[in-house]
């Protein structure tokens, strides 16, 4: 018997499109207007732990609600209740590379919301990410035989990295896996004292254990000892475990330290290990003439990682990983023996779902397409340029305050420094009760680390809003806080 047809109502479907044209235009000028007087909101909320959770409903809905009314809760419950990384005076972590094309570049991706698994899913998302991948490879020097793909953050980006080297060392990992397998070495893993923990994630989920990477001390400067790492690896053949690779870091995480990666890739030579490096941050560089010191040695390595939403001015997230013959990255995780080469030389058919677990891809390429079209690589160059001049002012600043001094190398937009004491212990406790004070005001945001066993206090910068005034303020907030 046939059956009714739905009634496609107001009940079914999307809202309505008139409904939503009007929500789009409030959207846009609420975009606006928080983008535009950001600089006027505490950075932060100075809340305890479920506050937000208590304020939201916690049995889940039956029927729908108007968007006036959900937003009228994102204003009064949520946007209160996160902390502003596009603040000009949020100067934690690595500043916030939030744009205003890279707003715009999101809006649109979502809308078309696509995949980019495949070629065929979408084209233009697939084309679009390999032309961006490879303005970056030329911006950072890269020889035509690395090639990149796109993940979301650098922990990814390494541990597949990772993953190509476990395969090459080994017998079958791929399909056999690991368990039950004596015939296998146990693989070391090196990196710096001062790297991310990322080499310890990928290690975890590589089944190679968290205590097979090996911390090498780092010299006076915070960079990777290469002696120490010689006298390590030829220690664990003696005890007749397999180095890996080692992860050598450009822009570490505390002090943006660079490693002396020449040196390391020779060992890496020597002892048949892969050289992954580490550039998540300090990679941007590359874009500065002057700077390009930053890219020494880059072409000895097998990987390497950048991350365009720390300093590149994409926003979060979005990271690329460079191999060597991507080939080998495509070997380990197809599945579809069908799939074309990377380097077809029509182009025409690439599916990145061959180069990492990830099935399901976002179109990440299309914010920074418009991020790097809209300024140019000049214009980012100019940005990153006036960012190492603030890092560099704001460094005078506390060098001639007697109660301060400078606890690392400012190698870029990073200052790590140290409220004075004759205790040091009494100076950790200062240190840290000072960045917990200025960030509890809601005024600035700072971040701490601890160097060398002690607690300093650390300043990042790279937002595109923030002004000579803005690092001035700061300074202000630190030494009335103090």
């Amino acid at each position: 018997m046939e059956q009714p047809a739905h009634n496609l109502g107001s009940d079914l479907g999307d809202i309505p499109a008139d409904v939503f044209r009007k929500h789009l235009h409030q959207l846009a000028d609420w975009i606006a207007d928080y983008r535009e007087n950001i600089a006027q909101r505490p950075i932060a909320p100075n809340a305890k732990p479920g506050a937000v959770l208590a304020q939201l409903d916690a049995t889940p809905p039956e029927t729908g609600t108007s968007f006036d009314e959900i937003f009228s809760e994102i204003e009064r419950i949520i946007v209160p209740g996160v902390a502003h990384w596009a603040h000009p005076q949020f100067m934690s972590y690595f500043g916030c590379t939030t744009t205003s094309p890279g707003i715009l570049a999101e809006m649109i991706t979502a809308a078309m919301n696509v995949n980019a698994m495949t070629w065929r899913t979408s084209p233009a998302a697939t084309e679009l990410e390999t032309l961006v991948l490879d303005w970056l490879r030329q911006w950072l020097g890269f020889p035509d035989d690395f090639q990149g793909v796109l993940y979301d953050t650098a922990s990814i980006s390494t541990m597949h990295a990772l993953a190509v080297a476990r395969e090459e060392a080994s017998t079958s990992i791929r399909t056999l896996g690991l368990s039950g397998r004596t015939e296998l070495p146990i693989f070391r893993i090196y990196t710096s004292d001062q790297a991310h923990s990322s080499v310890e994630k990928a290690a975890i989920a590589l089944g190679l254990g968290e205590h097979n990477v090996r911390r090498i001390a780092s010299d006076a400067e915070f960079k990777m000892n290469v002696r120490a790492l010689r006298e390590a690896v030829n220690a664990d053949l003696r005890h007749g475990f397999k180095p890996l690779a080692v992860v050598a870091t450009v822009g570490t995480t505390s002090t943006a330290s660079v490693d002396p990666v020449r040196e390391i890739a020779v060992i890496c030579a020597e002892f048949q290990m892969w050289l992954h490096i580490d550039a998540a941050y300090g990679g941007g560089l590359a874009l500065l003439p002057e700077h390009q010191w930053v890219t020494d040695a880059w072409e000895e390595a097998d990987s390497l990682v950048i991350n365009p939403h720390k300093m590149l001015f994409v926003p979060f997230d979005f990271s690329a990983l460079y191999v060597r013959d991507i080939e080998r990255l495509r070997r380990l995780f197809t599945l579809a023996p069908e799939s074309l080469h990377l380097r077809d030389p029509a182009g025409a058919e690439i599916n990145y779902m061959d180069y990492g677990v990830q099935l399901g891809r976002r179109f990440r390429a299309l914010k920074a397409w418009v991020v790097w079209r809209t300024f140019g690589r000049a214009g980012m160059a100019a940005r990153i340029r006036e960012h190492l001049r603030l890092a560099q002012l704001f460094a005078h600043w506390i060098r001639e305050d007697p109660r301060f001094e400078i606890s690392a190398p400012v190698m870029m937009g990073v200052v790590c420094f140290r409220l004075k004491d004759s205790d040091d212990k009494a100076a950790d406790q200062k240190n840290s009760a000072t960045v917990a004070k200025i960030n509890a005001s809601g005024k600035a945001y700072l971040t701490q680390a601890k160097l060398r066993g002690r607690v300093v206090m650390r300043l990042g910068l790279g937002n595109v809003l923030t002004t000579e005034a803005h690092v001035q303020r700061v300074w202000e907030i630190i030494r009335e806080a103090v």
